[in-house]
């Protein structure tokens, strides 16, 4: 009688479960061990026979094998993982979900299954580690499953709660460091501490001009590097009033922020482009001054110039009230050059209006001015039903040198003298 090769017997197998004669596919199966006992398909089909008999430890013994014939199928992996967790071996699991892993550390129902095993053992710090790594995947997923969502906002109420036990401990460690600390080292190593749990982003400078290197990417300045905010803040009262009576004329004047040319292609401003939704005033603007603005604001104007501003002839200052209307915001974005430390000086601010700079955010107070670099990420909104107004001022970058500044403007005036021949 001829042998049965492993190829018929398969075939003979599926033909048997297709048509429903579930002993006859598992004999056949056999029959294939028996010939190649690491076959992954057969064992595998054997296994599975066996967790729908309830027999996990038969069903692992035929995934054990399985793995052996083609240790790269994480699928098997994930068969072997199940029925170790059905016999209640968790060292059995973990080794299999980590074969799994092995192969793929995208593996979603890998890492679902071990955040589970973690949990069990009481390991939530490493539980919260895997569900991490759910979460991210999550959102890779725009409409999941409603099982599926139900284990994404498992996953982050998991990596919230470890958040908050690693903050707690982490303010307790530091809490008498903190406590002597000046504010800025305070605001530096508070930074740092929420972006070693995850709690907050370090952003980068994104130039879309000129960029000055080895500059620190600080989003806030410290108040330390301007000495002359004190005068400013005094004249809030002055350069308010004028602005009052400028928003109060038949003609106050004001143009919108962004104006882009016409055919520009569709971008995070376009729905501003052209807009008062974010108005604007320029007192100065590109380096140059706009007498009749100053004119409507001649105090204002005067105090300006006794301020030390980043002057580049052709480029900066810029001075300016700026107006963001009610329920208005503007996007995340960054700027041009990093040799400036962009200033506000909030005069108009109503409630719940405020500003986000990379990984901090602040709201505008009255009369109380602050500076940041504007090449790192940020925003503004006004959610409150009146409108928000600020100067703004270009400053230089403190982390500057005078003799910097100065070899700054002589590389601007070399490049416009060679612009314009």
């Amino acid at each position: 009688m001829p042998k049965v090769s492993v190829d018929q017997h398969l075939s003979a197998a599926v033909q048997a479960r297709q048509a429903g004669r579930a002993d006859e596919a598992t004999r056949h199966f056999s029959a294939v061990v028996d010939i190649d006992p690491t076959h992954p398909l057969a064992r595998n089909a054997l296994g599975l026979d066996a967790l729908a008999r309830g027999d996990a430890r038969t069903a692992a013994g035929h995934f054990e094998r399985a793995v052996e014939g083609d240790p790269a199928a994480a699928a098997l992996w994930m068969n072997l993982a199940k029925a170790r967790r059905l016999q209640g071996d968790d060292e059995g699991e973990q080794a299999a979900l980590e074969g799994a892993l092995g192969i793929d550390q995208t593996h979603l129902m890998a890492l679902i299954r071990m955040a589970e095993l973690h949990e069990r053992r009481g390991e939530l710090a490493a539980a919260a580690g895997r569900w991490s790594g759910v979460v991210a995947l999550g959102t890779q997923i725009p409409n999941p499953p409603p099982e599926l969502a139900a284990t994404f906002a498992r996953a982050r109420e998991s990596v919230a709660r470890q958040r908050k036990v690693l903050e707690a401990k982490l303010e307790s460690a530091l809490a008498e460091e903190v406590g002597r600390a000046s504010e800025r080292d305070r605001r530096r190593a508070t930074a740092a501490a929420d972006r070693l749990i995850g709690k907050r982003r370090i952003f980068v400078n994104e130039c879309h001009g000129f960029h000055y290197p080895f500059l620190p990417a600080d989003e806030f300045f410290d108040r330390a590097h301007f000495p002359w905010f004190a005068e400013l803040e005094a004249a809030t009262p002055i350069i308010r009033e004028e602005l009052a009576a400028i928003l109060a004329a038949p003609d106050p004047g004001l143009v919108p922020y962004i104006d882009m040319p016409s055919g520009t292609p569709e971008n995070i401003w376009t729905r501003l482009d052209h807009s008062l939704d974010w108005g604007s005033l320029h007192l100065w603007k590109d380096g140059e001054r706009i007498d009749g603005a100053c004119a409507r604001a001649p105090k204002t104007a005067a105090i300006v110039d006794k301020m030390p501003l980043c002057h580049i002839r052709g480029r900066a200052p810029h001075v300016f009230f700026s107006i963001l209307k009610a329920g208005k915001t503007i996007p995340p974005h960054t700027g041009v050059t990093n040799v400036r430390a962009i200033v506000h000086l909030p005069l108009i601010v109503p409630g719940d209006c405020a500003f986000r700079v990379g990984g901090e955010t602040r709201e505008w107070r009255e009369g109380e001015a602050f500076a940041f670099d504007d090449t790192i990420e940020h925003e503004a909104w006004n959610r409150s039903d009146r409108d928000r107004a600020v100067l703004i001022l270009d400053a230089w970058n403190p982390h500057m040198s005078e003799h910097e500044q100065a070899m700054v403007r002589s590389m601007f005036a070399a490049m416009a003298a060679a612009r314009d021949g």
